[in-house]
């Protein structure tokens, strides 16, 4: 009776010390990206670095630091889409535009929310987005005007290759 209490004791023993494997974790898409033929291409959540990349460019945007800017911009293709219908095309267009629109308006970001997604298109190229929210402080003729802004950068080797912004004028309170 003993060996048998033994031998149930130790096979409980030996049995709560194996791991069972764990099936393989399936991503789970959070949204779609729509090609323009109309197919839908699953998004997925993504690499937490490139939110570490957007809001380094977004901190020396608010410090001028132009220098960083253009460090963390594609060295080709660089382009930036204003909400204005504005195309800035290249590094050096970027920061001649960003030169003169810190010294006329003074904008100051203060971000509300990071997310970053990935799709892989039909070529197999993989696609890194961060979309952004920013509350923006901007002084024109001496007012100070209150944006709120939605960014969507994508980011690719490390690089800001492009940008959207979308705005619009805050309401009194927001």
């Amino acid at each position: 009776m003993k060996k048998s209490i033994l031998a149930l004791v130790m096979t409980a023993v030996l049995i709560s010390c194996t791991k069972a494997p764990c099936p393989e974790a399936t991503p789970k898409a959070i949204g779609y990206e729509v090609s323009d033929d109309g197919v839908k291409i699953p998004l997925y959540s993504g690499d937490l670095s490139n939110v570490a990349i957007w809001e380094r460019y977004i901190v020396a945007h608010n410090e001028r630091d132009l220098e960083t800017i253009k460090s963390l911009n594609a060295a080709e293709g660089f382009k930036a889409y204003a909400p204005t219908g504005q195309i800035i095309d290249g590094t050096d267009a970027h920061i001649a535009f960003l030169t003169t629109w810190f010294a006329d308006a003074n904008p100051k970001w203060k971000t509300s929310y990071l997310i970053e997604n990935e799709f892989t298109t039909k070529k197999g190229e993989l696609r890194q987005w961060v979309t952004s929210g920013h509350s923006v402080t901007l002084t024109v003729e001496g007012q100070e005007v209150k944006l709120g802004q939605v960014h969507d950068a994508l980011i690719v080797d490390g690089k800001v290759q492009m940008f959207y912004v979308t705005e619009r004028v805050l309401a009194e309170g927001e």
